[in-house]
């Protein structure tokens, strides 16, 4: 393709305006012809000839514009008019080539056509015959599809009939899978997409109702197999405390020496080990638990068993379903409503007779959880079993805070409380937290203990009320053996002959058997609570007994001021026999919470009853010493001027020792030897305090030697009486009979002081220190003034009233004066 010349503008303008063109008009004319070459809209222009009036030059502008083209044009076809006459010979031969070719062409299009006929119509043959092959090929594998799919749906139906759930569901599965999308007609397909969805629902409502029947049947199973676990766990607690009474029962007999004592292992750690056992083989205990379930429902036809199948089934039904975590929550929430229920405490039945039942209800439900936990594969994550029982306990607290808060008595609060610390030993086994529970248990401590005191101090007022103190008469070994042997509070290891009148009365066993079922019930409360060393607590509490109901209530029963001087001594001998049961209490409470007694004896504290025990004897001493009085009532009779000394002693002394001999000869068979020390050593010093009381009272104005002697002789009574008792000191190396005669000092040291020919030497501070230690000098001067001697009547006769003045009496007055400018 030729290019395109534009013309000159110049020569153009030049050729035609001519000379008479200015300057400007050259000018918009070479605007113009560049405008109209480049292809520019030429409105501008127009718009500018006719704004200025002058159209006519842009008319001959554009004319000599054209006129310029066609010459042009005319240049470039003189140019190339060779070229295109030579073209035009190039397709005038071309044309007749193509001719030829085109005759070439036809006849061999007609050869063609004559041979491929027969060819074409073996091929529309062939064609037909693979379209029939291919249809018959389809409807072959239709039916084959359709035969596959009835069987499957067959085999669905007989898995439906036969409650094959899983397997009718795996049917539906394959033929949902496999079948459905190349179903061979729409309709099949139709029922397929309508069948298969309510196949699914069919076997979600059958399974739905099973797992609802199994949510009714469990909760019986569930709390027959709590009862059975709880059951299980209380013989082996029973075996426990078995074996501790046979190791009890050999260290009672003395099969056990202490020199073993330190290779042989504690009860406690015994119990400890015996629970490692037990938590390292709780799964062999979960399976003895349902083996015991499952045996006990064999033996007992109306006994629920229990049976998880159409729990798991379910699950796995739901699983096959595409629905396995819904039916998760299901579960849970079913479960949760369940145990919700199982905490609702019927008002109408009191909670003593309900509480098992309560709570082995608890149990069954937590075995049954364990058991799912571990064998369901995955139905109940442990989180969830920890939330469920986290709202047990706090539910199980909050029932025993108000079921405890409620109970007066001591011995339902101990049927509970056994019943808890069992479930808790149950449940421990399956790794459940029981520490809430016990410690439940171990804040209403006090209160029970409070409870049991209360029972115990109505027990020991009775006791003691009912009690004549009068020795108790055994007729019969078992008597003994129940009364003495068992409390340990024999004096000889020889079985007595029988009748064997004992030396305490019958409130002392009823004491000791009183004391010791508070402790055996004060150990099983405190026992299988969480504490592993209970023996500080139960002694607390055996202290708090003796001391505050045992003490209080013997107290009560010496203030009262109904006791004769018999009762009062039976009284202080049972106190010496209470001081060896208590011995025997202590011990008992530490053999049954599991210590060695040698620990038990390092923290022994004083007698408990110590307080009684002390008012005992002084009770008998005040009794004694009110019969002293009424004895010493006869000095009445003494003649304090008399003429001669009386040959026997007085009236009063006589009596006095008829009266101490027959108490030393019955307390002997009562008393311990100390406590009679004690009363004898009181009664006799009482016996000097009256003597010197007699000296000093203001009925005796004056006296003389005779009664002096009288007196003397008396005291003489009394001391040799006091040396027959040496028989009592026997057994001890820091006493002596003379430590009864020391009671009778301070009369002794007046009477001689009396009966001295020198009285002045009183004044002498060796003397006074050795001989007359005891005497006040205040006592002495009173004493001395009403002293006369026998020949220094008041009104002597005519014939003495010259003689000498006697030489004791001078020493008397001396002294008497001497006393007096002293003070």
């Amino acid at each position: 393709m030729r290019r395109r010349v534009a013309p000159d503008s110049s020569a153009m303008v030049a050729g035609g305006g001519g000379g008479a063109a200015t300057e400007a008009e050259l000018q918009e004319q070479v605007q113009l012809f560049s405008a109209i070459s480049n292809g520019e809209d030429l409105g501008p222009f127009v718009r500018r000839v006719f704004a200025s009036g002058r159209p006519e030059s842009l008319l001959s502008s554009l004319r000599h514009f054209s006129r310029s083209k066609e010459l042009e044009i005319e240049d470039v076809c003189k140019a190339h008019y060779q070229d295109f006459i030579r073209a035009v010979d190039d397709l005038r031969s071309l044309l007749s080539d193509v001719d030829s070719l085109k005759s070439a062409l036809a006849d061999s299009n007609a050869a063609l056509q004559s041979a491929a006929g027969p060819l074409l119509a073996s091929l529309d043959a062939y064609l037909e015959a693979r379209s029939v092959a291919a249809n018959l090929s389809a409807a072959h594998d239709a039916a084959r599809l359709c035969a596959r799919l009835f069987a499957l749906l067959a085999r669905a139906n007989e898995h439906l009939a036969a409650d094959h759930l899983y397997l009718a569901l795996r049917a539906v599965a394959a033929a949902e899978r496999d079948l459905l999308p190349s179903a061979p007609h729409p309709t099949i397909r139709r029922m397929l997409i309508r069948l298969i969805p309510a196949i699914r629902a069919h076997a979600e409502r059958k399974i739905s109702k099973e797992f609802s029947d199994w949510m009714v049947q469990i909760r019986v199973a569930s709390r027959h197999l709590g009862q059975i676990a709880i059951g299980r766990a209380s013989a082996a607690r029973q075996r426990e405390e078995e074996l501790r009474a046979r190791q009890r029962q050999a260290e009672e007999q003395g099969l056990l020496r202490s020199g073993s004592a330190a290779s042989t292992p504690t009860l406690r750690d015994q119990t400890y080990s015996l629970r490692v056992e037990e938590d390292d083989d709780w799964a062999g205990d979960d399976a003895d638990d349902l083996a015991a379930a499952a045996s006990a429902a064999a033996s007992d036809g109306g006994a629920p068993c229990l049976d998880l199948t159409p729990l798991y089934r379910a699950y796995h039904i739901h699983k096959t379903l595409g629905l396995e975590e819904r039916f998760r929550r299901y579960y849970f929430e079913n479960r949760k409503l369940q145990l919700t229920s199982d905490f609702q405490v019927s008002s109408l039945t009191p909670f003593l007779e309900s509480h098992q039942t309560f709570f082995a209800q608890i149990a069954g439900f937590f075995i049954v959880e364990d058991r799912i936990l571990r064998t369901g594969g995955g139905l109940i994550a442990r989180p969830d079993v920890d939330a469920l029982w986290e709202i047990a306990v706090s539910k199980m607290v909050s029932v025993l805070e108000d079921q405890f808060s409620r109970m007066q008595t001591a011995n339902h609060l101990l049927l509970i409380k056994d019943y808890v610390s069992l479930l808790g030993v149950t449940l421990h086994r399956y790794r459940y937290a029981v520490d809430p529970l016990l410690d439940v248990l171990s804040k209403h401590r006090d209160k029970y203990h409070d409870l049991l005191l209360s029972d115990c101090r109505r027990q020991v007022s009775e006791a003691v009320a009912a009690d004549k103190f009068e020795q108790m008469l055994m007729k019969k070994e078992y008597e003994y053996s129940m009364n003495v042997l068992s409390f340990q509070i024999q004096t000889s290891d020889i079985t007595p002959a029988f009748p064997y009148v004992a030396p305490f009365s019958s409130s002392v066993p009823d004491l000791c058997r009183i004391s010791r079922s508070f402790i055996e019930d004060s150990v099983s409360f405190m026992s299988h609570g969480g504490h592993l060393d209970i023996y500080p607590i139960v002694k607390k509490y055996l202290e708090r007994l003796l001391g505050e109901v045992v003490d209080g209530s013997i107290l009560r029963l010496i203030e009262s001021g109904g006791l004769g001087v018999s009762q009062a001594m039976q009284v202080a001998a049972n106190m010496a026999v209470l001081e060896r049961a208590c011995d025997f209490l202590f011990r008992h409470a530490a053999q049954l919470s599991g210590i060695p007694l040698r620990i038990a004896e390092k923290g022994r504290r004083e007698f408990p009853l110590k307080k009684s025990r002390d008012a005992t004897g002084q009770l008998l001493l005040g009794l004694l010493k009110k019969k002293i009085d009424d004895f010493m009532m006869l000095t009445d009779s003494i003649s304090w001027l008399a003429d001669s000394p009386p040959p026997s002693g007085n009236e009063y002394s006589n009596e006095v020792i008829i009266y101490l001999e027959t108490l030393v000869s019955t307390a002997q068979q009562i008393l311990p030897i100390q406590v009679l020390r004690r009363v004898l050593q009181g009664v006799l010093s009482h016996i000097s305090d009256k003597i010197m009381g007699l000296f000093l009272s203001d009925v005796v104005k004056r006296f003389n030697s005779n009664a002096v002697m009288g007196i003397d002789i008396d005291l003489k009574m009394f001391e040799s009486f006091a040396e027959n008792q040496s028989h009592l000191y026997s057994d001890s190396d820091d006493y002596s009979a003379n430590e009864l005669k020391l009671a009778l000092l301070e009369a002794r040291q007046l009477i001689n002081l009396l009966l001295s020919n020198n009285p002045e030497s009183f004044l002498n501070a060796v003397i006074r220190e050795r001989s007359y230690n005891k005497l006040d000098h205040k006592k002495v001067v009173t004493i001395t003034e009403k002293f006369r001697e026998s020949s220094d009547r008041l009104f002597g006769t005519f014939g003495t009233r010259g003689a000498k003045q006697n030489p004791k009496q001078k020493s008397l007055d001396a002294l008497i004066k001497r006393l007096r400018d002293a003070s």
